[in-house]
């Protein structure tokens, strides 16, 4: 093989999840071509990529929209000379264009999601409560089926180092303090602390008087708690909306802790080689789709019979009181990360 097709092309956390094995798989194969078909706003993540590793952009609600938009995109990639399709999505339109190419004789590799393990361990009734295998070894599962063996080895989108503080420096001044990052905000629901007890965290780190606190998310209704909570609140600086996606990541790789949910931010945090206390709440770790290099240790979340019950949050409470979140104690949080700083000051 000379050149592999690698295709994810959303969400973005599930795209900074396979950046840890694309990385790692490109540089124990430097011969190979592999091209990631993605999303633009995922292709950001693809900083300090090894030269072997180029990113396409899928224009799926424009130019590469419904199935004549995906009939021209495959007519772009076959001028590329693709020899092999890593599927690492396996939706609709993954599929399609993998038909196209098994048209011309090219083989592929799918993405096995566990659909059915993940089920079991989703139901109200006759729950499998397991831990099954996490979405990161799914993804080497791909690339060693098209007959790559290797281990994957990735501390973070700038190696050894930290993102350049230069590029934050309007922001924030040099550090003399803890700094926390709090990302307190997901796509659904069940999968989001309640805003009243995350503000106990953030006033009690804010009362200490050694941390500095930023907060990430852009919508306009988190960036409208932010402010809050920047009125309310010494040490704290919102980062909602203000800043591109460059100047995040930079500032990101040197927080001494992350505070999210399962959300994209702790996989974003996760690429640059932060610790990340999690909180879960519909969703679990068991699922498989903990952030790379993150400790199970670090994940919060209550046990509750029902738990989970989403994969992905989106499910509405069929108790209708959220409880595997509103009962997590904002001491419980404040704990952990207590015991991280204290860890990070030993190193």
């Amino acid at each position: 093989m000379k050149h592999i097709l690698v295709i994810r092309l959303s969400a973005l956390g599930d795209v900074a999840m396979t950046i840890p094995v694309i990385y790692s798989v490109a540089r124990a194969y430097p011969d190979i071509r592999f091209s990631v078909l993605t999303q633009a706003v995922s292709a950001k993540l693809f900083i300090q990529a090894p030269a072997n590793v180029s990113v396409i952009i899928a224009d799926v609600k424009g130019n590469h929209a419904g199935v004549f938009g995906l009939w021209r995109l495959f007519k772009e990639l076959r001028k590329m000379n693709v020899d092999a399709v890593a599927d690492l999505h396996d939706v609709l339109r993954s599929k399609f264009i993998r038909f196209l190419f098994s048209l011309i004789g090219v083989k592929s590799a799918i993405i096995d999601k566990g659909r059915v393990q993940k089920r079991q361990l989703t139901s109200r009734k006759n729950k499998l409560f397991r831990p099954l295998k996490s979405s990161i070894v799914r993804y080497e599962e791909v690339f060693m089926r098209l007959g790559l063996q290797f281990a994957p080895v990735f501390t973070s989108l700038y190696g050894n180092k930290k993102g350049d503080a230069d590029l934050f420096s309007d922001i924030v001044s040099a550090k003399k303090e803890f700094w926390i990052g709090i990302a307190p905000f997901a796509k659904h629901k069940g999968k989001i602390y309640p805003v009243e007890q995350m503000e106990k965290v953030v006033r009690y780190f804010s009362d200490k008087g050694d941390c500095k606190i930023f907060l990430f998310g852009g919508g306009a209704d988190e960036i409208q708690v932010f402010n809050e909570w920047v009125r309310t609140y010494s040490g704290i600086i919102s980062m909602g909306g203000k800043h591109g996606f460059e100047k995040e990541l930079a500032l990101i790789s040197h927080l001494d802790v992350m505070i999210t949910m399962d959300s994209a931010n702790m996989h974003l945090a996760s690429l640059v080689g932060v610790r990340v206390v999690s909180i879960w709440g519909a969703t679990h770790p068991y699922a498989g789709f903990l952030g790379w290099g993150q400790l199970e240790s670090d994940a919060l979340g209550v046990d509750l019979s029902c738990r989970p019950c989403s994969v992905f949050g989106n499910k509405p409470c069929f108790r209708g009181d959220y409880a595997c979140m509103a009962v997590l104690p904002p001491e419980t949080v404040i704990r952990k990360v207590e015991q991280v700083l204290a860890e990070t000051v030993k190193e």
